[in-house]
Parts: C-alpha cells; sequence; structure tokens
C-alpha cells in the first residue's frame, strides 16, 4: 500500500517496471509473474540459489552492468583484472562480495527495489520520507500447481478490481507484456517468466514453442476465471452467487486437446486440468495468496513446517491446513501453513 492513495499513475507503473527488470538482472532472482497496480504490486518471485563456485568475474560484471553506470563497471573490472594478475584470489574474492550478497536474496531484491522507486518518487513529486506503508508480505509458493494458480490470481488483478475485462488489456502485467510486447521490448521476458510459472524448473531454457502451448493453457484458466466472474456478477444474492458458481465449477467439462507432435509434456497433466475446475477461486481476493505463509501440496507445507518447527508450539503436530472460505475449491489440491478462520476472502 503506498501512502493509502492511488498515487501510481502510467509513468510511475512503467519506471517500478524498469526498476523490478533491472534488479532482476542483478540479482539472479526471476520474476514469474507480476502485476502494478495503482497502490501497491505484486511479483511471484523466483529465487534460485546461488550457483555452486559463485559466479565468475565474467558473470559478475555483467550483472553489475544490469544497475551501474559504465565507469563503475570498468573500476571494478580493473580491480578484479589486477588482483588475478597477481594471484591475490582473496581480494578478487572481497570484490565480488562487496556485490553479491545482494544477489539470490528475496529480502535484498525488494529492500533494493523498494528504496529505488521512493526515491526516484519522491524525487519527482518534491517529497520526502518512505513511500510504502508497511513492511512485504511473503508466501512461499511449490512448483505446480501453486506457482500456476498464484500467477493466475497475479495477472487477474486488475480484473477483479474492474479496471479492465480482460488481462491482455492491462499493460502492467506479466500476461499483458508478454501477449502486448511491452514499451521496451521486454516481452520475451514475461513470456519466459510464464513458461517457469507454469512449467517449474521444466521452463529452464525458453523456447517459443514451449511458450505457445503453456499461453495456449494459461489463457483457457485465466479466461474460465473471467466467464465465472461475470456468471457470479450477474446473481443479485450472495447466497445465490455462491451456489451458482459452484454449480458452475462443478458441471464444467474440460475437452482434453490432442496435444502436437512438439508440444510440451505435463508431467501431472491432471492436475493441470484439475487447475481449471478450480478457476473460481481466482474471482475472489483471496487472503492465502496473501498471507497463508506456505501454500503447496501437502506434503510440501509440512516439510515446510518441519523445517521451522521451533517457530510454532508444541500443541501443533503438523503444518498443513485446508484453504476455507472463498479458497474452498482448492481444498484436498493446494494447503496453506496458515489456518486464516476470519475473513479469509477479504
Amino acid at each position: 500500500m503506498v501512502d493509502r492513495q492511488f498515487v501510481f499513475g502510467d509513468v510511475e507503473r512503467e519506471q517500478l517496471r524498469i526498476y523490478l527488470r533491472m534488479y532482476e538482472n542483478f540479482s539472479g532472482c526471476r520474476i514469474r509473474s507480476y502485476c502494478l497496480m495503482s497502490n501497491h504490486f505484486h511479483i511471484l518471485l523466483e529465487v534460485p540459489p546461488m550457483p555452486k563456485g559463485g559466479l565468475t568475474d565474467e558473470e559478475l560484471l555483467k550483472r553489475l552492468r544490469a544497475i551501474y553506470s559504465d565507469a563503475v563497471v570498468n573500476l571494478v573490472e580493473k580491480e578484479l583484472r589486477q588482483a588475478r594478475e597477481k594471484e591475490l584470489t582473496a581480494h578478487a574474492q572481497q570484490i565480488h562480495q562487496r556485490y553479491t550478497y545482494r544477489m539470490h536474496d528475496l529480502s535484498q531484491f525488494m529492500k533494493t527495489v523498494l528504496q529505488r522507486i521512493t526515491r526516484w518518487y519522491n524525487l519527482c513529486h518534491q517529497r520526502k520520507g518512505t513511500l510504502w506503508e508497511e513492511r512485504y508480505k511473503s508466501v512461499i509458493v511449490e512448483d505446480g500447481t501453486a506457482s500456476r494458480m498464484m500467477a493466475a490470481y497475479i495477472d487477474l488483478n486488475p480484473v477483479r478490481a474492474g479496471m479492465v475485462k480482460d488481462p491482455a488489456e492491462y499493460r502492467w502485467s506479466s500476461y499483458g507484456e508478454a501477449v502486448g510486447g511491452g514499451a521496451r521490448g521486454h516481452g520475451k521476458k514475461a513470456r519466459e517468466g510464464l513458461v517457469r510459472a507454469f512449467l517449474g524448473h521444466k521452463g529452464v531454457g525458453f523456447e517459443s514453442e514451449k511458450w505457445r502451448d503453456v499461453a495456449k493453457m494459461y489463457r483457457k484458466l485465466l479466461g474460465l476465471a473471467i466467464e465465472r466472474k461475470s456468471v457470479a456478477a450477474s446473481d443479485e444474492v450472495a447466497v445465490a452467487k455462491s451456489k451458482r458458481l459452484q454449480a458452475v465449477t462443478q458441471q464444467s467439462r474440460i475437452p482434453r486437446e490432442k496435444p502436437g507432435p512438439n508440444a510440451v509434456k505435463f508431467d501431472d497433466n491432471d492436475t493441470v486440468y484439475q487447475e481449471l475446475n478450480m478457476a473460481a477461486i481466482l474471482c475472489y481476493r483471496v487472503r492465502y495468496f496473501t498471507a497463508g505463509a506456505v501454500i503447496g501440496s501437502k506434503a510440501f507445507v509440512n516439510e515446510a513446517f518441519a523445517s521451522a518447527r521451533e517457530r510454532f508450539s508444541a500443541k501443533r503436530h503438523d503444518g498443513a491446513r485446508a484453504m476455507k472460505g472463498t479458497a474452498k475449491e482448492a481444498r484436498g489440491v493446494l494447503w496453506s501453513m496458515r489456518d486464516l478462520r476470519v475473513s479469509v476472502g477479504t
């Protein structure tokens, strides 16, 4: 939330997107999905570990060029070259550490982006102080169903807000950028992100064939959510609305298309089609997607719980909690670390 006001117009959102892409290239983190709204934004961010053995000098310099001037990068390059020539390995490692501590780290990524956009905004609007009301919230999301549903949930933000009827019409989102290309030609970057959101680590090594297959399935998921939102909006009584949506979900029959010779092979194909029948939850704001702590399969959530056992009371024996409220369509497929009993759909 920004100042509890709608302060991000077209220029501000475009500048924020520029910073997100800059620090994506610098940090080694990967943006799978994003949506920049008028007073907040959502990101599905992949945070891979630092490569074994660290970065080579060439890789470090390439990363630095994403956010630093040529003068700064040239100076670092000179320092590294001198250290290598004199076989001062420890000194070269120190040079790397000046920058690498900010890489492959969620907190550093968010801290840097938020500080950078705040400085830019304050300078442009002649103001001082923090721009952000509170610390960002983060949720750990499992590859597969959870990642795909989270990406779709993020891209549908402007539809739920009534800003557009089709997420492809919204320029400041991963899907809008993937389809429209973006003002600075980042369409390929956005498509790569959505491929990884859909395929997980199987999306490594972007290929146009993968995007065509993923785009078809992703569009179907988004389209079903839009369709069900329209059905829900036409009902006048809240109780009738929920019954109608449930009926639509249960009665939906998604015809399976025969894959082409170069089609992406989904290991969890049945799960992918099951997700299409959960599209109703994407019509609403779902607190689990912003405050669920960990979202994924039951085994994934329980594993995360076990690794952080000391943070919970002795009375709690496992971590996985079934979703409720507007997220109840996901019961048995997605689980949450937090049991959000109150206002789970707001």
